[in-house]
C-alpha cells in the first residue's frame, strides 16, 4: 500500500518558486460572499469565431496562496458536470482539502464555464423539465416521444437563453480558460481537472500546449468515443465492475446493513421490481423507476468511504419497504439545464432509430448481467433530437508541445470507466498513468496516496514513475448518522 506521507519540507524541496504576480489589469475583485475567497468577472466573446461581436461574462473564484513568499502560480481547478459551478462547489467552498500544501503554494482559481450559474446559465421551463419523459424507451413510440420531448425542451432553453445557447461547447470554455489565464497575467498554468473537468484540460492541451506548466487529469473522459454503443457498454462495464465489489465488501464487513445477505440477490430482485413498476420508494410511496434505482445505485459507487455503508442501508430499506420521512422540493419558474445543453453540443450521437437504440441496451446487458445498464445511457438519449448544433464534435488528441500530463485512474470508475483513461493516455504523446487499485471517482479525494503523487506533481513538475500504483482503500467506519441521506441528484453528472 502507498503510504508516504509527504511533509511539507519535502514537498518544498524542488519546487520552482516564482514571485507573486502582478495585480492583474481590469479585473475588480469582491468577496464571494459567505462562501469565502474573492471573485471577478472576465469578459468574451459569446462566439469565439466573431472575437468582435456580443460578449458574455465569466465569472471567477480565486483563494490566494496561503504563503505567498513560496508563490509558484496559478492552480486552476476545473470544475465537472458538465454544468458545476465551481465557485460553489469546488475550490472555494469545498475544494481542495484544508491542509493540502496546494493551498499554501498556489493561488487557487476557478471559474463558472460559460451556460453555468454565474456565467449566464442555460435556463428553461421548470415545468417542462419536469415532464421529461424516460431515457429508457422500451417501444417505438417512447423513443420517438423522447426525440420530440428533447427537440421542444432544447427550443424552449435557446429562446430563454438567448445566443450563448449556441456557444456553450466545450472548447468554447476552454477559449474562456486561456482568456481568464491572461486576464490573471501568468504566462504558463497549472491545472487540476476530474471528471467532465478533464475534457476540459485535454481540450486545452491541444490548443494551448505552450502555456500549460502542469497538468493532472483525474479520472478522465475519452472525447474520442464516437459510438454510443461502446460508450454505454464501457460505462456499464464499470458500473458491474464497482457494484460487484461493492458486495464483496459487504460480504467481508460486518457493519454493512447487508452482511450475511447475498447482496447481488437482493439487488437483482430489487431491480426487477422497478422493471416491473412494482418498486415502492419508501421514501415518497410511489413507484421507483429502474433509471432512477441504477443512478442512485451509479452514484453511491463515486466515494465508497463516504457512501457505501448508507447505500447498503438504502438497498436493505428497498427490499424490505421500510418507510421513511421524505421532503417535497419547492417548484421554481425556471430551472438551469446547463449539463444537457453543454454535452449536446459536444458529442454527436449516430442513432438511426429505436431498433440501435435498443441493440445498445441488449449489448451492455449481457456484459453485466447484475447492473444491466449504466444510468449515463442518458448521455445518449438526451441529445437525440436537441436542436443545437454539434460545433465540438469527438476526436483523438492531437497534443504537441505540452509537458508530461498525470492521468489518474480507478480501478473500476462508473463514471468515467477505466477504458476511456487508457484510451487517453494511449493519445497522449507524454503522459504519465497513476493507477489507485480501488473503486471511485476523482482519486485524488479517494486515496492518500494518489493526493501525494498528484500533490507532489503540481509542485515540482515531477511526474510517478512508470507503472506507479496505489493500494486499494476500503471501508471501515459508518459515516455519522443522519436523520435522512443527502439527496442524490436525478441524473448522474461527470463530478466529484
Amino acid at each position: 500500500m502507498c503510504r508516504h506521507t509527504l511533509a511539507a519540507a519535502v514537498l518544498l524541496a524542488g519546487a520552482v518558486v516564482t514571485t507573486p504576480a502582478a495585480a492583474a489589469p481590469g479585473l475588480a475583485w469582491n468577496a464571494c460572499g459567505d462562501i469565502g475567497g474573492e471573485c471577478a468577472t472576465v469578459t468574451v466573446p459569446v462566439d469565439w469565431a466573431t472575437p468582435a461581436g456580443e460578449k458574455t461574462d465569466v465569472a471567477i473564484g480565486r483563494i490566494k496562496a496561503a504563503d505567498p513568499q513560496h508563490r509558484i502560480g496559478v492552480l486552476f481547478l476545473a470544475p465537472g458536470g458538465p454544468g458545476l459551478s465551481g465557485i460553489d462547489k469546488y475550490t472555494l467552498k469545498a475544494g481542495l482539502p484544508e491542509d493540502s500544501v496546494l493551498r499554501q503554494r498556489f493561488d487557487v482559481v476557478t471559474w463558472d464555464p460559460r451556460g453555468v450559474s454565474r456565467s449566464h446559465a442555460v435556463q428553461c421551463d421548470a415545468a417542462l423539465l419536469d415532464k421529461a419523459p424516460t431515457t429508457f424507451p422500451d417501444t417505438e413510440q417512447q423513443y420517438r416521444d423522447l426525440v420530440a420531448y428533447n427537440g421542444a425542451l432544447g427550443a424552449d432553453c435557446r429562446a430563454r437563453t438567448g445566443a450563448l445557447f449556441d456557444h456553450v461547447d466545450t472548447a468554447s470554455a476552454v477559449r474562456d480558460l486561456d482568456a481568464i489565464r491572461g486576464a490573471l497575467g501568468e504566462e504558463r498554468l497549472s491545472f487540476y481537472g476530474a471528471s467532465y473537468g478533464t475534457q476540459v484540460g485535454q481540450q486545452y492541451a491541444e490548443l494551448f500546449p505552450g502555456r500549460i506548466r502542469a497538468m493532472t487529469i483525474d479520472s478522465t473522459m475519452d472525447h474520442s468515443l464516437r459510438s454510443g454503443g461502446r460508450y454505454v457498454e464501457t460505462a456499464t462495464e464499470d458500473l458491474e465492475g464497482s457494484f460487484t465489489a461493492f458486495a464483496d465488501w459487504c460480504a467481508r464487513t460486518s457493519g454493512c446493513a447487508l452482511h450475511g445477505e447475498d447482496v447481488r440477490k437482493v439487488w437483482d430482485g430489487v431491480l426487477a421490481k422497478a422493471e416491473q413498476g412494482t418498486l415502492i420508494d419508501p421514501k415518497t410511496g410511489k413507484a421507483m423507476t429502474s433509471e432512477a434505482l441504477q443512478s442512485e445505485l451509479m452514484n453511491a459507487m463515486y466515494t465508497p468511504e463516504k457512501d457505501w455503508y448508507p447505500a447498503a442501508t438504502r438497498l436493505l430499506a428497498l427490499s424490505k419497504g421500510v418507510p421513511s420521512n421524505a421532503v417535497a422540493a419547492a417548484k421554481e419558474d425556471l430551472a438551469e439545464n446547463s449539463y444537457q445543453a453543454i454535452w449536446c453540443e459536444d458529442w454527436q450521437w449516430r442513432v438511426h432509430g429505436y431498433a440501435e437504440l435498443k441493440s445498445y441496451r441488449d449489448a451492455a446487458a449481457q456484459r453485466a448481467p447484475h447492473t444491466r445498464l449504466s444510468a449515463f445511457w442518458s448521455d445518449v438519449t438526451s441529445c437525440l433530437g436537441w436542436p443545437a448544433k454539434v460545433v465540438n464534435t469527438q476526436h483523438r488528441l492531437s497534443v504537441l508541445g505540452a509537458p508530461t500530463v498525470l492521468i489518474v485512474k480507478g480501478r473500476y470508475d462508473v463514471a468515467t470507466p477505466h477504458a476511456w483513461n487508457y484510451a487517453v493516455a494511449d493519445q497522449f504523446a507524454n503522459s504519465a498513468l497513476l493507477e489507485y487499485e480501488g473503486i471511485g471517482h476523482g482519486q485524488y479525494f479517494n486515496s492518500t496516496c494518489a493526493r501525494d503523487h498528484v500533490e507532489r506533481y503540481l509542485l515540482t513538475t515531477n511526474a510517478p514513475e512508470r507503472g506507479a500504483r496505489c493500494a486499494a482503500v476500503w471501508p471501515a467506519t459508518p459515516p455519522p448518522a443522519k436523520a435522512e441521506p443527502a439527496p442524490l441528484p436525478a441524473k448522474p453528472v461527470h463530478a466529484v
